[in-house]
């Protein structure tokens, strides 16, 4: 399987590669548009200097059965279409872009076009949060804080908070009836944000300082007297009398901790398989960020 990898930053390197890398039957293209970068990675990589390519038209010319974009988010759209209409089945880091519009052609386009379109929402996958969505679920709240770090409304919650937001989704148990956006925007810079979505019998609470003096991530899902917590992808903690604490194996990898290993597999195995993923869902939660930057910014 010929699989390509675009954009070779941190994200890539650290979490996407060693993963992609190490399947069997992959024959991995890289793809960066900066020289040096493509040399020390494919080195490292031991991938051969014919499937290293600083153009996009050359890397399309491989004729790729899957790619990933790990490229700025400013950068997706054209990459993306670019994949879809040479109909390449593309997995693509969140968010799919910072604008709405092109949120909604890149889904359509891929829709039209009966190709794969997956959007690396990550937490999801991790094991702690899907052990979170077999707890009982009445009250869900969420933090995802950083320290000194307010900026551009729409930059922070396609960025970052996108990833609160779909976790909500991903947990709540029912039909959302009802969004209610709060934040604070001094000199055009989101400093934090809260989000509620409540429906039949449940409130979801998304949380986001970015001024809190901690980088730190808080998941709980509590009812019928139980609460189950886990802190910063790693620690499940269940509440019921005495807590009781589970932490991530000493030899556990991050890219499984965080879910990343389990979207890629996920993804090739659909590419594998002939089916097509469909990235509708992921586009509701763009939609329900496109809300909460709409709705900060008007009162900031």
């Amino acid at each position: 399987m010929k699989v390509g990898c675009i954009g070779l930053g941190d994200i890539a390197q650290k979490a996407y590669l060693p993963v992609i890398g190490a399947q069997a039957g992959i024959d991995l293209h890289l793809h960066t548009r900066t020289p040096a970068t493509l040399k020390e990675v494919g080195e490292a990589l031991r991938v051969p200097a014919a499937q290293r390519h600083t153009g996009l038209d050359e890397l399309l010319a491989q004729d790729l059965d899957a790619a990933f974009v790990h490229a700025p988010t400013a950068a997706h759209p054209e990459i993306v279409t670019r994949l879809l209409e040479a109909g390449v089945p593309t997995y693509v880091d969140k968010p799919l872009a910072y604008q709405l519009a092109d949120c909604v052609r890149l889904v359509e386009l891929a829709e039209a076009r009966g190709v794969s379109l997956a959007v690396g929402f990550n937490r999801r996958y991790a094991p702690g949060y899907t052990q979170c969505a077999d707890h009982p679920r009445e009250l869900i709240l969420m933090q995802k804080n950083r320290i000194g770090l307010p900026e551009d409304p729409r930059t922070m919650v396609f960025d970052d908070f996108i990833h609160v937001v779909d976790t909500l989704r991903f947990l709540v148990p029912g039909e959302i009836g009802d969004v209610t956006v709060r934040g604070r925007v001094e000199d055009g810079l989101l400093h934090h944000v809260v989000l509620q979505l409540a429906g039949d019998g449940f409130t979801a609470l998304g949380v986001m300082n970015r001024l809190s003096g901690s980088n730190e991530e808080v998941l709980e899902v509590s009812g019928q007297d139980t609460k189950r917590q886990v802190v910063n992808l790693a620690e499940v903690i269940d509440h019921k009398g005495q807590p009781s604490v589970r932490r991530r194996g000493d030899w556990v990898p991050v890219a499984r901790q965080r879910g990343i290993e389990q979207a890629v597999l996920a993804f090739l195995d659909a590419v594998r398989a002939g089916r097509t993923l469909s990235a509708r869902d992921a586009l509701a939660t763009h939609e329900l960020c496109e809300r909460v930057v709409r709705e900060v910014s008007a009162a900031g």
